[in-house]
């Protein structure tokens, strides 16, 4: 009777532990991000990348084909750079055919790739943020600096122009290509890094802004990972500044696995 005992025991604890490991293994959860550019010139940016329209033939068929390369992943969830009450209101008009059009990258990628893969909702996930650069500037200034920051400045209104040669002469979605390798994201960030040179002591303009930066796409990625189902599949658009920060907290999230976009976008 004992050795009975013994063996029934051995096996309940066998297969309690294999009921334990197939149940605890979570389902696979994959996040994209797309660095975009601005696509309908808005302006808003120190220096902007320059693109001819939107919502012509030649550019809309582009479109079309990187929503279409896009949801060869099979997104269930498309997440944008817009508040989520905006993004609400504007995808539920868009899907009713009564939004105006649009050249907005939100519209054009996010809500097409969403309509697409009839997703009955976006999730915006966007939050405000503080970019305190005037402060970095004065202590430039100050501490003779400026040439530095000048020249930082002069590279990114350099790399901006190339961007827009870019635009001129390929593709949507080989322009969104060249944007979404990672050593680009890497050299991007690379400028938020290098204001941490302005400051001393307990004066610290430089890290007051990457500090803000880093806060702002926390919030972003923290509304990403709560929006995100167990087993889901995120596309996110974002504006390419973003992209380094948002891989990061992906990589970085337990459960989560980052798909490069590039496997996906058309060449």
């Amino acid at each position: 009777m004992f050795t009975r005992l013994v063996v029934l025991l051995g096996a309940l604890l066998a297969f309690g532990t294999a009921t334990a490991q197939t149940t605890s293994k979570p389902a696979s959860t994959k996040v994209m991000i797309v660095g975009t550019f601005h696509l309908d010139n808005p302006g808003r940016d120190v220096f902007n990348v320059q693109v001819d329209d939107v919502l012509s033939k030649k550019r809309q068929a582009e479109i079309a084909e990187v929503a279409k390369s896009l949801a060869a992943f099979e997104p269930t969830a498309v997440m944008v750079e817009w508040p989520e009450a905006q993004t609400d209101e504007q995808y539920a008009r868009y899907r009713e055919g009564t939004l105006p059009p649009s050249r907005n990258e939100v519209v054009q990628l996010g809500f097409r790739l969403a309509a697409l893969r009839k997703l009955e909702r976006v999730r915006g996930i966007d939050v405000s943020g503080e970019f305190p650069f005037d402060a970095v500037k004065s202590y430039a200034s100050s501490h003779d600096m400026s040439p530095r920051l000048d020249a930082a400045l002069a590279g990114a209104g350099k790399e901006v122009q190339e961007l827009s040669k870019r635009v001129r002469e390929g593709s949507i979605g080989s322009v969104l290509r060249y944007m979404n390798t990672p050593p680009r994201a890497l050299e991007n960030h690379g400028f938020y890094m290098d204001m941490l040179r302005y400051g001393e002591g307990e004066t610290q303009p430089g890290a007051r802004l990457v500090s803000a930066w880093y806060a702002r796409n926390l919030s972003i990625c923290a509304r990403l990972l709560q929006t995100l189902p167990e087993g889901g599949r995120a596309v996110v658009f974002f504006g390419e500044g973003h992209a380094y920060l948002l891989r990061q907290c992906i990589i970085e999230a337990p459960g989560v696995e980052l798909v490069e976009a590039n496997d996906y976008l058309p060449k």
